[in-house]
C-alpha cells in the first residue's frame, strides 16, 4: 500500500472515530473523508448564473465568481455595480484574476481590473439546505496589494465542516483614491475597496446558501489589512446585519479624514500627470488612463478608509473606543514580534543607525527608550533589526498592530462584547523571508500558514513544518473553527480559551508541540513594556495606532 493510501486510510478510520463520539458533523464526515461524492463536480446557481467546480481532497471548491461588474471606463473609482448575468454554466475552477498591483512578496504585478470574484469552498457531499456555519476571509497587503487566492480555505473547511469564502477587492489608488471631484459626483471618495467587500457579503448572503452554508452564521475574518477591514465592518452602518462574528489577527481600527485624503489624491493625480485647476478634466484623465501608468503612478501611494463619509461617518477608532459598533463575539490577537517582519531593512546596519531610529520616533525623550532597549555590549548584523523590531512591536508604531496596541484594542472590545484575545507566540518556526542568520521569530504574518498552507508570500512555510508546528496547525484550525461554528473558540482536549474579562484578562499564548497556554494581562504588558509605553503615548500622542 503507498503512503498516500496508508494516509488516506487513517483519515478515514480518524473521522469515522470522531464522528462516533459525535466531535464532527455525520453530515460532513463521509465529504470529510476525501472521497467525492457521486456526479461531483456539482453546478450550483447563483443570482447571476450557474457556476461547476471541482473537488480535491474532500473539498469542493467553486473559484472566480464575479460578485460584482468590472471597475473598468467610466466605473473607476465608482461604488461596485451588479454582476452580469451569463447563461449555461461557468466553469469556476481556477481563480480570477488579482487587482491591480505593484509587485510584491504578496504577487506579480498585475494590471487587470477585472477582477471582483469571490471563492467558495465546502465540504464534498454537501448540498443546498445544509446551512452550515460560513467563514469568510479578507486578505492582507496594507490595502495595496494581495489576492483572495492566498489564503486557501480548503484546510478549515475540511478539518471543521464550515462552508469558507475569501475575495479580491480593489486596491491602493484603485481602491482607496481621495479626489474632491469624486467626492463631489459621489458624495464621497476613498472607500471603493471597501464597498467591494460589503458587495462580496452581500453576495455571501443572496448566494452562500445554495452551497450549502447558512447566511445567518457568517463570521468575518481578516489578516493586516484584513483585520483593518474587518474592523471597519464593525462600525461601518452599510456592513450591519451580513455578518454574526467577528476575528481581527494582527489588524486595528485605522482611518483618515475626507480632506487629508483628497490632499493625497491630489498629489497622486499631479504625479500621474493629469493636473489642472478643473477636477472634471483631472478625473476624465484619470479615468481615461492606463492601469499600467496609474500604478507606476503609485508607488508612493497609501491607502486607508476615509471617515466623516457615508461608508464611515465618523473616525473607526473613535467609534470603536464609544461602543458605536456590532456588538458581535470577536476574536482579536496579535503575533508575539511583529515588528520584525517589517525591521528587515535594518539588517547590517550598525548602532549609529539605531540611535537615528529611536531619535527620529522618540525626540527629546529618546533616552528613555534606549534605557529600555539599550545597545548592548556584545551585537552582530542582526541587532538593529531586532531591537527595531522589539520597539516597532511594543509601541504599535505599524498602524496599531501588536503589542501594547493591541492590548488597548482588546480592553476597548471586551467592555461591550464577548471578546477572545490571543498572541501567537511560536517564534522559531519558518519564516516568509530566508535572510540567513536573522530570527524572524513570530513576526507579521507568521501565523497564516498554520491555518492557510497556501499562504506562503513567495516562500514556503507550511511544507517545512515539523511536528510539533503540525500540532500547533491542527489545534489553531480547530480553535478557528469553533469559533465559526459557535461564536466561541472552544476546542475538545485543547487548551481552554475564556473570553477576556476586566480584572481578569486572560489571552491565549498560541505555541507550538500542545503548549498553548493562558497568560494574563501582567505578563503581555511586562512582555511589550506597556507601562512605559502607554505613558509616552499620553506625553506625545498616538504612535501610529491610526494610522
Amino acid at each position: 500500500m503507498t503512503v498516500s493510501r496508508i494516509r488516506a486510510a487513517l483519515a478515514g478510520a480518524l473521522i469515522l472515530s470522531l464522528t462516533a463520539v459525535g466531535l464532527l458533523p455525520a453530515t460532513t464526515a463521509a465529504a470529510a473523508s476525501g472521497t467525492p461524492p457521486t456526479g461531483a463536480p456539482t453546478v450550483v446557481p447563483t443570482d447571476e448564473g450557474a457556476v461547476r467546480g471541482a473537488v480535491s481532497h474532500g473539498v469542493e471548491r467553486f473559484v472566480g465568481i464575479p460578485y460584482a461588474a468590472a471597475p473598468t471606463g467610466s466605473l473607476r473609482w465608482k461604488p461596485p455595480r451588479p454582476a452580469g448575468h451569463w447563461t449555461g454554466v461557468r466553469e469556476a475552477t481556477a481563480f480570477g484574476n488579482p487587482c491591480p498591483v505593484l509587485p510584491s512578496g504578496n504577487g506579480p504585478r498585475s494590471e487587470t481590473e477585472d477582477c471582483l470574484d469571490i471563492n467558495v469552498w465546502r465540504p464534498a457531499g454537501v448540498r443546498a439546505g445544509a446551512r452550515l456555519p460560513v467563514h469568510v476571509f479578507i486578505h492582507g497587503g496594507g490595502l495595496t496589494n494581495g489576492s483572495g487566492a492566498q489564503n486557501d480555505e480548503s484546510k478549515l473547511v475540511r478539518e471543521t465542516g464550515v462552508v469558507g469564502v475569501s475575495l479580491n477587492y480593489r486596491l491602493g489608488v484603485f481602491g482607496f483614491l481621495g479626489l474632491p471631484a469624486l467626492t463631489e459626483e459621489g458624495g464621497e471618495s476613498g472607500n471603493y475597496g471597501f464597498m467591494d467587500q460589503q458587495a462580496a457579503l452581500r453576495w455571501v448572503q443572496r448566494n452562500i446558501a445554495a452551497f450549502g452554508g447558512n447566511p445567518a452564521a457568517v463570521t468575518l475574518d481578516g489578516e493586516s489589512a484584513g483585520g483593518w477591514s474587518v474592523c471597519g465592518h464593525l462600525v461601518s452602518p452599510g456592513s450591519r446585519g451580513l455578518f454574526t462574528r467577528a476575528v481581527i489577527q494582527s489588524g486595528s481600527c485605522p482611518s483618515e479624514p475626507q480632506a487629508r485624503a483628497e490632499t493625497a489624491g491630489t498629489a497622486f493625480a499631479r504625479a500621474a500627470g493629469c493636473d489642472g485647476a478643473a477636477q472634471a478634466a483631472v478625473l476624465g484623465c484619470l479615468r481615461s488612463a492606463s492601469a499600467a501608468s496609474l500604478l507606476d503612478a503609485s508607488r508612493s501611494f497609501s491607502s486607508s478608509f476615509v471617515d466623516g463619509t457615508p461608508t464611515f461617518p465618523a473616525n473607526v477608532r473613535e467609534a470603536v473606543d464609544r461602543g458605536r459598533f456590532a456588538r458581535v463575539p470577536v476574536v482579536v490577537g496579535a503575533n508575539r514580534d511583529e515588528g520584525r517582519t517589517f525591521a528587515q531593512g535594518y539588517i547590517g546596519a550598525g548602532e549609529d543607525a539605531y540611535l537615528a531610529f529611536v531619535q527620529g520616533l522618540a525626540g527629546d525623550r529618546a533616552d528613555e527608550v534606549l534605557a529600555r532597549y539599550p545597545w548592548p555590549g556584545t551585537s552582530d548584523a542582526y541587532t538593529a533589526a531586532y531591537l527595531v523590531g522589539a520597539i516597532m512591536t511594543d509601541s504599535g508604531m505599524i498602524g496599531g498592530i501588536g503589542g501594547c496596541a493591541q492590548r488597548s484594542l482588546v480592553r476597548t472590545l471586551a467592555r461591550y462584547t464577548p471578546t477572545y484575545s490571543y498572541e501567537f507566540d511560536h517564534r522559531t518556526g519558518p519564516g516568509l523571508t530566508r535572510i540567513p542568520g536573522y530570527v524572524w521569530g513570530a513576526g507579521h504574518a507568521a501565523e497564516l500558514a498554520y491555518i492557510w498552507p497556501s499562504f506562503d508570500n513567495g516562500t514556503p512555510i507550511a511544507p517545512l513544518f515539523d511536528a510539533a508546528e503540525r500540532r500547533l496547525a491542527r489545534e489553531m484550525t480547530q480553535y478557528w473553527g469553533a469559533f465559526t461554528k459557535n461564536g466561541r473558540p472552544h476546542a475538545v482536549r485543547q487548551a481552554a480559551w475564556p473570553a477576556y474579562r476586566s480584572g481578569k484578562g486572560w489571552t491565549l499564548s498560541l505555541r507550538a508541540g500542545g503548549r498553548s497556554a493562558l497568560i494574563d494581562d501582567a505578563r503581555i504588558s511586562a512582555e511589550h513594556q506597556c507601562s512605559f509605553w502607554d505613558g509616552m503615548t499620553a506625553a506625545r500622542g498616538s504612535w501610529g495606532h491610526d494610522a
